[in-house]
């Protein structure tokens, strides 16, 4: 396996043997450690190393006065396949309960007490704790240290002596400080939307939960941060009218070091830099659509960012399979080009974007296999994807916000209805009492199904934990979900929808197996601290990778978290802004009225 060479530092702080001392206990109440909406699924999970009795009971307890205030009845212990064969994990209801406060949970086994950690419950609370903590730690993930603004003002474009001006962005995660559009072009399948979705992100916040970012004190501070991002895509912009896919540091201390380039496996480094739809052109095209109706300028008018959307949806147009490194489009073009040219279509009204987001659209419903799951390429490959994989559902719902036309709403509905069933299927098909989001996958030419992606895969090198797709699914099956199975129910859609993305906010949260916030500086267990380079590095708010399978098993199988691991920890430990750009979809998703 190819590896990057990347350079991490990591702070243990007594964590590891912490959580050996956790994992060693026969009883463990795995819960989201921050916040549960009042008006939501609320669950929990009991950890144990044998089957637990059937009726033992749970009681939950008000921190404040120590009363027992709700009880219920643990569910049936059930072992997952392939995971660890010594540990039993039991499902803890108390949905029922409606009151705000702090509390924990408590189970009596064999007359000794087990408790989890405490908890918030409030009406809104996801949104009001995760909110401001994601947008402060975007805030504090700017590239603006004194070495990184003056290198990027004057930064060389690979293999030429022209320089170009690109200073500000975010740094793509605590242990790397480039900045991407997108990254793993080469793989065709694979490339996550960076830079660009993280913008569209903090717009569609700003706009769907205007009240909320009000009452919490945060609506300006998220307005200036959402400006920011779309003043950098306006820099990546080329004067030919393509976007710069990736300002790359080398992990090198030298900030003259850094370049313009297109990136390959193990730091190698071309001058394909040039962004397809695929490539974060698309999302980019999107963001600056959406914000130029603000009518809110930062270091540009809002009219230039209008303008610059149109101009770069031309050019991609002319040659976005051109700059893809295949020569063709896949399922990620044609999510991102619709999420692009219905963007524009909002904005102006005009024919053109109307007619090419139809043809995405139309492009997506023929890419639903019979199984439910889309098809990434031109055969038999289906779509799976470490961060986007709710983003083919999020661009349909945002097209359906200008779609009239009833055969067009239709197929579309369809489309998002067909991928929502297939999530709940391929989940629930297998004993998951976390109810972790499955997937299919091809695998040496057969599909398989499973909880975590291929380890083995087009990149040759690139697994990590899932955050950003758990988060990019729980936004997903919320917004998908409200336009075909609305309810009068919690987060407006029918209750096993609302579970779905409960179950998805909850892990990262730490109700997963290895009790572990990944909320960094929230909760009570996190991963530990990792520092980088120019005062950058683990972030209060920031999401990491998370957990993965097996490390070794090559179809993804079993599941594994380090905190250490001779240099491969940032596998589970290392934050990633499109983890917390999409966390923030979900928790937006929950908020909305």
């Amino acid at each position: 396996m190819i590896k990057m060479k990347i350079v991490y530092f990591l702070l243990i702080l007594g964590l590891i043997p912490d959580l050996q001392a956790q994992n060693n206990q026969p009883i463990n109440i795995l819960a989201n450690q921050v916040a549960y909406n009042l008006e939501g699924p609320k669950t929990a999970i009991l950890k144990s190393n044998q089957a637990i009795i059937s009726g033992t009971t749970f009681q939950l307890i008000d921190v404040s006065t120590n009363k027992t205030v709700y009880s219920g009845n643990v569910g049936q212990s059930e072992q997952v396949s392939n995971w660890n064969p010594d540990v039993w994990y039991s499902r803890i209801d108390f949905s029922a309960f409606h009151q705000t406060g702090n509390f924990k949970l408590q189970v009596t086994i064999d007359g000794t007490k087990y408790e989890s950690y405490e908890f918030n419950v409030e009406e809104q609370a996801l949104g009001k704790i995760a909110i401001p903590a994601i947008v402060n730690f975007f805030n504090k993930q700017r590239a603006n240290s004194p070495e990184e603004l003056e290198a990027d003002k004057a930064i060389l474009l690979y293999g030429s002596d022209k320089t170009v001006d690109l200073h500000g962005g975010w740094c793509d995660a605590s242990g790397d400080i480039s900045k991407y559009f997108s990254h793993l072009a080469y793989t065709n399948f694979m490339s996550p939307q960076q830079i660009p979705m993280v913008t569209w992100s903090l717009i569609n916040t700003a706009e769907r939960v205007p009240e909320l970012l009000k009452q919490i004190g945060v609506q300006e501070f998220l307005t200036k941060e959402a400006i920011y991002g779309a003043d950098y895509i306006m820099r990546s912009l080329s004067p030919e009218g393509y976007f710069y896919m990736t300002v790359f540091s080398y992990f090198d201390r030298n900030p003259k070091a850094r370049r313009v380039v297109g990136l390959l496996a193990d730091s190698k480094t071309t001058s394909d830099y040039q962004c397809a739809y695929r490539e974060g052109g698309g999302m980019a095209v999107a963001a600056l659509a959406r914000i130029s109706q603000w009518g809110k300028d930062g270091d540009f008018r809002s009219k230039q960012y209008l303008n610059a959307a149109e101009r770069a949806f031309a050019h991609l147009q002319k040659f976005s399979t051109k700059y893809a490194d295949d020569g063709k489009d896949n399922v990620i073009d044609d999510y991102c080009a619709l999420m692009g040219a219905s963007e524009l279509w909002i904005a102006t009204g005009k024919d053109v974007y109307r007619d090419e987001a139809r043809q995405r659209a139309l492009n997506l419903s023929k890419r639903i296999s019979p199984e439910g799951y889309f098809i990434a390429n031109d055969s038999n490959r289906p779509f799976w994807h470490a961060a986007d994989a709710g983003l083919p559902i999020m661009a349909l719902a945002r097209f359906l916000d200008k779609e009239t036309d009833q055969k067009y709403r239709n197929l579309a509905l369809k489309t998002i209805k067909t991928a929502i069933d297939y999530n709940l299927k391929v989940t629930n098909g297998v004993v998951n009492p976390f109810g972790y989001a499955r997937q299919s996958f091809l695998f040496k030419g057969k599909v398989h199904d499973g909880f975590f992606i291929p380890h083995e895969n087009e990149s040759g090198w690139w697994w990590q934990g899932e955050d950003a797709r758990l988060g990019s699914l729980a936004a997903a099956i919320i917004v998908g979900g409200r336009l075909v199975y609305p309810d009068n129910a919690p987060f407006g859609v029918k209750p096993e929808l609302a579970i779905y993305a409960e179950n998805l906010v909850s892990w990262v949260l730490g109700c997963n197996p290895y009790n572990m916030c990944m909320m960094y500086g929230y909760g009570h267990n996190n991963v530990p601290y990792m520092a980088s380079m120019f005062g950058h590095g683990s972030g209060r708010g920031g999401i990491s990778n998370g957990i993965t399978g097996k490390d070794g098993n090559g179809d993804g199988s079993g599941i594994d978290f380090k905190v250490e691991d001779n240099g491969n920890e940032w596998r589970w430990s290392e934050q990633w802004i499109p983890h917390t750009g999409w966390f923030l979809q979900a928790v937006t998703a929950m908020s909305m009225k």
